[in-house]
């Protein structure tokens, strides 16, 4: 989440599989104009379990907790974070609300057939497997519809290199999370319930399934703008263009919000 002051804040909310410190070259580009708290969602970090009752408006009663404590009033969600940022805005007006391919399923769009065998394959203590059938599943890398060997291999590195240990213990936050994007599938017209001013971006290399649902909630949120940016995939805001998507944030703050322009 973001603040216009050193005394104002912005708070980011994290995507599936990622945690607050994934989104520090963000933070550190907005930081000369704000104050950026990122918010270690629960099961991630020191922040607490997913618990029996999780649901994405547990995340919110901590996102809108966190704003009562800041004073925040401009928010940012990426992926999981950014459904959980859109329904904060069904529930509270805020000066500006940002999401980078937010977890919402339209009609359907988001398939999480593969979610089950995930689920059985991580209770079984069969990480590499479980994660080679997200990575498939999801299409969230560059290698398409390659063969599932080739999945597993890149899972078995993925949790073995640098970020391994986090991500391996994340995995256990997925099966909700996912279960919470197919459980909320709906036409999308609940979303005209937003009143914020909304920016909705998207990558030009990300799954249809990500960006297709962006101009359909532009359409049905009453002051919202989409924006696909070219070249960009769905880890643009935490590992491959956090400068673009911060000047993304900038500028659309600085046009919605005369006290954002430079004097």
């Amino acid at each position: 989440m973001l603040a216009r002051n050193a005394s104002d804040h912005t708070h980011p909310t994290e995507g599936n599989n990622r945690r607050a410190h994934h989104y520090g070259a963000l933070a550190q580009r907005l930081s000369d104009t704000y104050t950026v708290r990122v918010i270690e969602r629960r099961g991630r970090g020191r922040s607490g379990p997913q618990g029996p009752g999780y649901g994405v408006e547990a995340e919110v009663d901590d996102a809108i907790a966190v704003m009562e404590h800041t004073g925040s009033s401009l928010v940012f969600g990426h992926s999981h974070g950014g459904l959980v940022a859109l329904h904060l805005g069904l529930r509270r007006t805020v000066a500006a609300l940002m999401v980078y391919e937010p977890g919402v399923s339209i009609a359907g769009s988001f398939d999480a057939r593969w979610l089950p065998s995930f689920t059985h394959l991580l209770q079984n203590g069969k990480r590499v497997a479980a994660m080679a059938t997200f990575l498939k599943g999801t299409r969230l890398t560059p290698i398409g519809d390659a063969p599932t060997p080739v999945f597993r291999a890149l899972a078995f590195l993925l949790l073995r290199g640098a970020d391994g240990h986090d991500t391996s213990a994340m995995m256990a936050t997925t099966p909700a999370e996912i279960g919470e994007i197919a459980r909320l599938d709906s036409d999308g017209t609940r979303y005209a319930g937003i009143a914020s001013p909304t920016l909705l971006m998207g990558g030009g290399k990300s799954p249809t399934y990500l960006t297709g649902v962006l101009p359909r909630l532009a359409g049905v949120i009453p002051d919202a703008r989409h924006v696909i940016l070219r070249g960009l995939d769905h880890n643009a805001p935490d590992l491959n263009a956090p400068h673009v998507v911060a000047e993304q944030i900038r500028a659309f703050t600085q046009v919605r919000l005369p006290e954002e322009r430079p004097q």
